[in-house]
């Protein structure tokens, strides 16, 4: 059938604006990857540096926090385990959001992160911010639904990932 094209060639074809549209789509992932990589290095880099937040108690706190959304929580066993060590737990999403964070900017094991991204937006909307009312204005819930297209996807330009695939390819053809 000669009129029919695949949808990568009808893209590329579509008159002057088909390369515009192929770089669109080629990297429409990357702004969402830099907001979400930037936002939760800034977010663990916040938690490690202060001091109140890393304690097991007082205001402003980590166990404050665990404490206070305990009775609200859709986990309350989650938050039980938080609060045996709640400077632990306040290093472990600290030092996970800085590592996902890095790891999505970088588009280091992209997935892995995005996954580990989307784990740590999970577990802080089922503790901390599952008692907001309405749901839509808990922040966690769509950081959630940010990472999920990263995991799925991944990042396929401009990314460790990209250029890693790219040398196992040169390296099959050397083959």
């Amino acid at each position: 059938m000669t009129g029919e094209r695949d949808g990568a060639t009808a893209v590329r074809g579509a008159g002057r604006g088909g390369a515009w549209r192929e770089a669109a789509v080629r990297y429409a992932l990357l702004p969402l990857r830099v907001f979400l990589g930037v936002t939760f290095v800034y977010a663990g880099i916040d938690k490690l540096t202060d001091p109140r937040f890393l304690a097991a108690s007082g205001p402003g706190s980590v166990g404050e926090l665990m404490a206070a959304v305990r009775d609200t929580s859709a986990v309350p066993w989650l938050v039980d385990l938080a609060l045996k060590n709640p400077e632990g737990f306040g290093y472990a999403i600290a030092l996970g959001e800085v590592a996902v964070g890095l790891g999505t900017l970088a588009g280091l094991f992209a997935r892995v992160a995005a996954a580990g991204g989307a784990f740590i937006s999970l577990s802080l909307w089922l503790t901390v911010s599952w008692q907001t009312d309405p749901y839509y204005y808990g922040n966690d819930l769509a950081y959630l639904m940010a990472w999920l297209p990263l995991v799925l996807a991944g990042a396929p330009v401009l990314s460790a990932d990209a250029l890693l695939a790219e040398r196992r390819r040169v390296r099959r053809r050397r083959r």
